[in-house]
């Protein structure tokens, strides 16, 4: 487990690959629907915790990887984590089905921070 003054980072229960972990912030962010422009530095900050994790774990291609978010209603725990899923051309069919690019209720960090720099929120 990894964790600073404003995320903490820890194994999923249910891996969808090798490794994956779940960046959760402590003070309450229900979902990605929630966040707004001024959410902007947390995700960044969250994604760069995802990234960090994953080096230290030994992850060496950083373009082989998923980091998203569930999209309600889809999410099963109603406070915003980031999954951070490595190596993505090794997911299950089950894993790709909730966190792949063809899933309809996942969407990746990139576009959650695209769609705040733009929109001011997640649609």
């Amino acid at each position: 487990m990894r964790k600073d003054d404003e995320l903490v980072c820890f194994r999923d229960l249910k891996p969808g690959a090798r490794h994956h972990y779940l960046v959760v912030p402590r003070t309450h962010v229900g979902n990605c629907k929630s966040l707004r422009k001024e959410h902007i530095p947390l995700v960044e900050k969250m994604e760069e915790m995802g990234r960090s994790v994953l080096q230290k774990k030994k992850v060496t291609d950083l373009d082989d990887i998923r980091m998203g978010f569930h999209m309600p209603p889809f999410s099963s725990v109603p406070h915003l984590h980031l999954h951070v899923i490595a190596p993505a051309s090794q997911m299950s069919i089950r894993s790709l089905r909730h966190y792949g690019p063809q899933s309809y209720w996942f969407i990746t960090v990139d576009k959650v921070l695209q769609q705040l720099r733009t929109q001011n929120q997640v649609k």
